[in-house]
């Protein structure tokens, strides 16, 4: 696969670059610069973790996070 550059610098990614690295409109790459050649690579944001981590029941409340870190600040 190729593609061109403009005067600025600029490149469209081939549409397979696109679904192998799995971004969209509007994210972020980083490019990597090896002795060989360039590495692309893909900045996930945070908010892309939501809902990453399954979690069946009601959300802790602040009080039982307090406790909780208050019983484990005691452990060794």
């Amino acid at each position: 696969m190729e593609s061109a550059v403009t005067s600025k610098g600029q490149t469209t990614l081939p549409k397979a670059v696109r679904t192998a690295l799995g971004v969209k409109p509007g994210d972020r790459i980083r490019y990597v610069v090896l002795e060989d050649g360039v590495k692309i690579l893909p900045l996930r944001p945070v908010a892309r973790l939501f809902g990453a981590f399954g979690h069946d029941g009601p959300p802790a409340s602040l009080e039982d996070m307090e406790r909780a870190v208050a019983e484990g600040a005691g452990e060794e």
